[in-house]
């Protein structure tokens, strides 16, 4: 038997105004070569300086991670020549990263599992070369090219696709929790390379890794992860050599092919970047992040799951945003049972907030949310008819009175519910093939006959009432 061992190398852009080492903006999508500059083409004579919010959104992560966080910093020089290099190197740091250690929590096939990290550091990106399918020529685009980056570097304590899967959308809601970038894969502000290796289970030697580059999302890491485990477990079978190398995944064929081989490691001649100084983090400036609370989307998730007593999949809905983690926890502070909340959140206001394409905070004021569940936790209106029937009404104008609006519409349930008789009768007249199928055992058509009798009463019945007198009558016989 086998185990797989991996660990990833994920890198993050970081959601500055300017780029790193220069003014030039930071944005996505973008004409081609227009967010650019003497500095970021490597002009002879210009000269980089630092970016605050690189700094600080870098310290702000180390400090949510519990990193070590190193007081003193400074930055190298990764040298190498590509064309969407301008510079021929790359400024990073080396051997004295701004943070060691840190873990992350996250949740894997229904337990919370601890992934240790290695180190963050502080770097810039690279720029975009496009390449045609003939090999004929390249288009580079520069636009990229000095982006702010994180490159958080794990333990290889991975042992599956699905386990790296699970962490990179943790992973994913931290960043965007802390708002230090947006996590887009797609667009390639959140990408990894994964170092996968195997080896006989038990055996505490690594075997020989290769390095899967340029992953840009988490269900083609998985299945990248999955045929490259088997790929070198084949090999060792057949008595082969794993040699290390550097992998590109395709993802329409499913198989990893080769990049290219690493006889030994590439010697990037790193030394440090004489055009920035040193760097120092005070410990005022250290103590304005520790004292800052931030809750991590593994901390929100739990909350609610122990807490709030949500279900596993109502908690992953109202925690994938911090701004539903919010707003819902805001809410709920009012409320003496917040599942009526959390339905409402989870099967109305969500989906229709992003049709709409509208914030959250904006949708309504919390008085006018808090009267529309009132009116179902009450009773005075069923939870069905409130969401077929006044939803959307009330949403075309949030300030109107839910109330006024449910009578007009004749919604507002009657505490004599004795006009249930009469409907019952009529649906069970009505379909007396089912009738014989309940009482035959099928006691699953409950549903049926409720559903018939309160489209007959528009609504105006409390199910808990017409379960009772349903069932009492369908018994008789």
């Amino acid at each position: 038997m086998y185990e797989t061992v991996i660990g990833l190398e994920i890198h993050v852009q970081l959601n500055t105004q300017s780029k790193a080492f220069c003014k030039d903006q930071n944005s996505f999508d973008e004409a081609v070569n227009t967010n650019i500059s003497f500095v970021s083409l490597a002009h002879p004579g210009t000269l980089p300086r630092m970016n605050k919010s690189h700094i600080e959104k870098a310290v702000k992560l180390g400090m949510a991670l519990g990193c070590d966080i190193n007081q003193h910093n400074f930055f190298d020089r990764k040298n190498y020549f590509y064309p969407d290099l301008p510079k021929g190197y790359q400024i990073t740091q080396d051997k004295e990263p701004f943070c060691r250690q840190g873990k992350v929590r996250y949740m894997s096939e229904g337990e919370v599992r601890t992934i240790t990290l290695h180190h963050i550091h502080m770097e810039e990106d690279a720029g975009k070369s496009t390449h045609d399918q003939d090999g004929r020529y390249s288009l580079v685009d520069i636009n990229r090219a000095g982006v702010p980056l994180l490159e958080i570097v794990t333990q290889p304590d991975f042992r599956s696709g699905q386990e790296v899967s699970d962490f990179l959308a943790e992973l994913q809601k931290v960043v965007q929790y802390l708002d230090i970038s947006d996590g887009n894969m797609e667009e390639g502000s959140f990408r990894c390379d994964c170092n996968v290796s195997v080896r006989k289970t038990g055996s505490p030697e690594l075997g020989e890794r290769c390095e899967i580059k340029n992953m840009n999302s988490r269900r083609y890491a998985k299945n990248a992860i999955e045929y490259e485990a088997k790929r070198q477990i084949d090999i060792i079978e057949q008595g082969g050599i794993i040699h290390r190398s550097t992998l590109l995944y395709d993802p329409e064929k499913g198989v990893t092919k080769l990049m290219r081989k690493k006889e030994s490691e590439n010697d990037y001649r790193y030394f440090p970047e004489p055009d920035l100084p040193p760097l120092f983090f005070s410990e005022t400036f250290l103590e304005e992040f520790s004292s800052q609370h931030q809750t991590l989307p593994i901390d929100a998730y739990l909350l609610l799951r122990e807490t709030y007593h949500l279900s596993h999949s109502d908690a992953e809905v109202l925690t994938e945003a911090k701004e539903t983690f919010a707003f819902f926890i805001h809410l709920s502070e009012k409320l003496s049972d917040s599942k009526d909340l959390c339905d409402l959140l989870i099967l109305k206001i969500l989906p229709h907030v992003r049709k709409e394409n509208i914030r959250l905070h904006n949708f309504a004021r919390d008085t006018e949310i808090l009267h529309f569940i009132e009116l179902i936790s009450s009773g005075k209106v069923s939870k069905s008819a409130a969401y077929q029937h006044l939803f959307l009404p009330w949403t075309t104008d949030t300030t109107q009175d839910i109330t006024i609006l449910a009578m007009s519409k004749g919604l507002i349930q009657s505490d004599d519910q004795s006009f249930l008789d009469e409907l019952i009768a009529e649906v069970i007249e009505s379909n007396p093939g089912k009738v014989a199928e309940y009482r035959k055992g099928k006691k699953g058509l409950i549903g049926f006959f409720m559903g018939q009798v309160m489209q007959k009463s528009g609504g105006k019945t409390d199910p808990k009432i017409l379960q009772n007198k349903m069932e009492n009558i369908l018994l008789q016989n």
